[in-house]
């Protein structure tokens, strides 16, 4: 295993910090699954709630902290991301009161100084998510609301089943189990007030453009054992011709298994 790979197999996060802040001025114009998961769990928040103080963890380009200030304009909003290329991209563009440098498992925010947390296709990224879970509890309020989206194994399967085809080494990031969410929410401080999965499908002309576009968001493969230096010619061509067995009418299909959960800090 990597010295930069984390329990489970997860990549590093020093290297997701760096891969997303090198896309921060791609990633909005190919972000198409990002935008449409993150306006469905905004409608999967309570509609009675009105934080004093939100924070929009893994806040990337700011797209969602914008959401947020409209839809709270009296809350005063706090944006944090790992990736410090995000937040100078984000930053200028406003929505929020202070851009913060942060990690989910240990976030720079003192206990109950927050109403909301926001976790928008973030926490895929963090190899420990029941302490994502403590600290969520720990800076939210007495009746504060945890609202986070999150990817799970079957994502990008129809990528994965073509690079097994073609050499057997790991192409595809790595991701939990429904299940395990399911069990370490359960198992929690928080009450569960919602937790689903469900399959969001995008279409590309061809194999180059998914590639180029998981490279825009910075979510290409940073996987501890993944194949090193340059893909040869021949397996290209083979991973082509194994991922068009997957053609639909609508191009190639690029599936995202995306958890959407809503938890509750007991009053």
């Amino acid at each position: 295993m990597s010295e930069y790979a984390q329990p489970g197999g997860l990549p590093d996060k020093r290297q997701v910090a760096a891969s997303f802040s090198r896309a921060a001025e791609s990633y909005d114009a190919v972000a198409e699954l990002q935008r449409s998961v993150g306006v469905q769990l905004l409608a999967r928040l309570p509609a009675s709630l009105q934080p004093q103080r939100w924070l929009d963890l893994g806040c990337g380009t700011g797209f969602f902290t914008r959401a947020l200030a409209e839809r709270y304009p009296s809350g005063e909003g706090v944006a944090v991301d790992i990736a410090e290329g995000m937040l100078r991209h984000a930053r200028p563009l406003g929505g929020a009161t202070h851009f913060i440098a942060g990690d989910a498992e240990a976030l720079p925010l003192q206990c109950a100084s927050a109403d909301l947390l926001f976790s928008s296709l973030a926490l895929q990224w963090c190899g420990d998510f029941q302490r994502v879970l403590s600290e969520a509890r720990r800076v939210l309020r007495p009746g504060g609301v945890m609202a986070f989206s999150s990817l799970c194994v079957g994502t990008l399967q129809e990528l994965r089943d073509s690079w097994q085809a073609v050499d057997g080494f790991v192409h595809v990031n790595r991701f939990r189990r429904f299940e395990d969410y399911q069990q370490l929410c359960a198992g929690g401080e928080m009450q569960v007030l919602a937790l689903q999965h469900r399959a969001e499908t995008l279409h590309f002309a061809d194999l180059r453009s998914l590639t180029s576009s998981l490279k825009d968001l910075g979510a290409h493969n940073l996987n501890p054992g993944r194949p090193g230096g340059l893909t040869g010619r021949a397996r290209i061509r083979a991973l082509i011709e194994a991922y068009e067995t997957f053609r639909q009418p609508a191009g190639l299909p690029a599936t995202y298994q995306v958890v959407y959960g809503v938890l509750g800090k007991p009053r």
